[in-house]
């Protein structure tokens, strides 16, 4: 009964500590992308609620990275507080073996494994998909609306705009465009009237009557007059395209099938970091008590140091092997584990080390 109590205690302070180290390390991390979206995302006037949503859908992506973080760090935290306080000294010195002590991490760390799992194989492709959409549907419903009449826009790459009257979001008259896309031909557009229509997921298409443009080419020039004219223009700001992490394992599988074995490296890369870093979560339930003791009576400064330095270590390692396997030097299973592998055998090499004590 009173070992159940103080597991009680250990699991508490322990999930505690984990969900403080999730929402810091999601918020660190998440800025950096969130900083970039914001460029796409100011120039056509996106909500607080636009925000809201594409923060809450890279979340999930998020978190195949800071599970096993926080797990460790929470680990490190908690038990290097309980080692400065001597309350390990206690516990061990009562006859309780070390792997009972970290029963609640063997909790903590199963549960963060599943939740990983989840992540990566499901709730990741699904939330990159409803971001993809979101975005798509935030641009093509406020794009038009951000074109002002009588107001330069550069919402466009390259490209400088001006409407002298704007009747609603989809029509517009006097229209004078610069288009400076072929830096060898800039061209100068002008029509008497236009409409906006949507062109692709991150564009739109404008369709101007009644116009003249005039293309610059060396020393000669090209005066062109029409009576109607389809323009496609992409947005200025960086356009997520459809990457890797969208496709679930089974279609990841299926592409890499398709493609030469060179291409198809970075879909089995992908397809293994998916099932390494919830794995990672295994291996952290039994590396960090026993780290938590090397930290000794400097508690949670010392904790937190060794679990930043672990991950350097850690991620610099699986970097490092996924760099080799692209360049066709490493098979790509043994880029992708060795870090796992190397920091599995350590875990248990540790922990039966201070178990045995």
């Amino acid at each position: 009964m009173r070992i159940y109590l103080i597991h009680k205690e250990m699991l508490k302070e322990l999930a505690f500590t984990f969900i403080l180290s999730l929402v810091s390390l999601n918020f660190i991390l998440i800025m950096e992308k969130v900083l970039r979206l914001s460029r796409l995302l100011s120039v056509v006037g996106a909500s607080l609620s636009d925000m809201v949503r594409i923060i809450l859908y890279l979340q999930p992506s998020m978190l195949i990275l800071t599970l096993p973080m926080s797990l460790l760090v929470s680990t490190l935290l908690t038990y290097g507080r309980l080692n400065a306080d001597s309350e390990l000294v206690i516990l061990r010195t009562s006859g309780m073996p070390f792997k009972t002590i970290a029963l609640p991490v063997f909790i903590m760390g199963i549960g963060c494994f599943l939740a990983g799992i989840s992540v990566s194989l499901y709730l990741g492709p699904k939330s990159m998909i409803k971001l993809r959409e979101t975005l798509s549907d935030v641009i093509t419903q406020r794009a038009p609306a951000a074109i002002e009449e009588g107001v330069f826009t550069t919402l466009f790459k390259d490209i400088v705009m001006i409407v002298k009257e704007k009747p609603d979001s989809k029509s517009m008259r006097g229209i004078f465009i610069f288009d400076e896309r072929n830096k060898k031909e800039p061209r100068i557009l002008t029509a008497r009237e236009g409409s906006i229509s949507t062109a692709n997921e991150f564009g739109l298409a404008f369709y101007l009557k009644d116009g003249f443009m005039h293309i610059a080419k060396e020393n000669t020039a090209t005066e062109i007059f029409f009576e109607g004219y389809n323009l496609s223009l992409n947005l200025a700001a960086e356009q997520p395209s459809r990457k890797n992490s969208e496709l679930t394992p089974y279609e990841l599988i299926r592409k890499a099938k398709k493609t030469s074995p060179q291409e198809g490296i970075p879909l089995f890369l992908e397809l293994h970091r998916r099932l390494s870093l919830p794995t990672v979560c295994l291996i952290l339930m039994l590396l960090g008590p026993p780290l938590s003791l090397l930290a000794g009576k400097s508690g949670r400064l010392g904790g937190l140091t060794i679990g930043l330095f672990i991950f350097v270590v850690f991620y610099f390692l699986l970097i490092y092997g996924e760099n080799l396997a692209r360049t066709g030097k490493i098979p790509h299973y043994i880029g992708a584990w060795s870090p796992t592998v190397i920091l599995g055998f350590f875990g248990i090499w540790i922990f039966k080390r201070e178990n045995l004590k």
